[in-house]
């Protein structure tokens, strides 16, 4: 049976799983070579350290929420229905790296919180940029807590369908507001 390729993505993937799936402190060096299925020496040949993975999962993160921000300001259906509608758990790249770093910012990982506060305040600036800023927070808000119950669901609890049914309520709630 052929060995599993040695990468560094899939040591980062392993380490991403370690912190969602039993937090940061579970998240030591030898977890995460167990779990990508590399030697320590393997996964020391890409990460040093653990401050050397948790860098590299703040620049996924840091890559992920660029990207949702321009699908954000560039969404047909404008930034304030793309915010609500993607505040779901739906075990996206950026669904996983988000609950990864929160695992860091749990802890009071600094850097980590640092970056939360930043990409939180672009996400405010775009909706802000299209609704106002106090409409801005209110959506950044409903976001929060589709994406946090969500998640917390996850394959069981109301389903998709009661989620979706939530999005929908969220969804006429901001435009019965922006009509003021």
């Amino acid at each position: 049976m052929p060995r599993k390729p040695v990468a560094r993505d899939a040591v980062l993937d392993a380490f991403e799983a370690v912190l969602i799936d039993v937090g940061e402190r579970a998240a030591t060096l030898d977890a995460v070579a167990k779990r990508a299925g590399v030697s320590k020496g393997g996964l020391l040949y890409h990460f040093p350290n653990k401050e050397a993975m948790i860098a590299a999962l703040l620049e996924r993160l840091d890559r992920l929420a660029e990207a949702d921000i321009d699908a954000m300001k560039s969404a047909p259906e404008g930034a304030a229905v793309y915010f609500i509608k993607s505040s779901l758990w739906d075990d996206t790249p950026m669904d996983r790296v988000f609950v990864a770093a929160t695992r860091l910012a749990e802890v009071a990982h600094e850097e980590t919180r640092r970056r939360f506060a930043g990409i939180q305040q672009q996400w405010l600036d775009v909706l802000a940029e299209e609704i106002g800023p106090d409409l801005a927070k209110a959506v950044r808000y409903m976001g929060d807590g589709l994406y946090f119950n969500a998640m917390l669901e996850g394959s069981h609890g109301g389903g998709a369908a009661h989620r979706q049914a939530d999005v929908e309520a969220l969804l006429a709630a901001v435009e019965l507001l922006r009509r003021g």
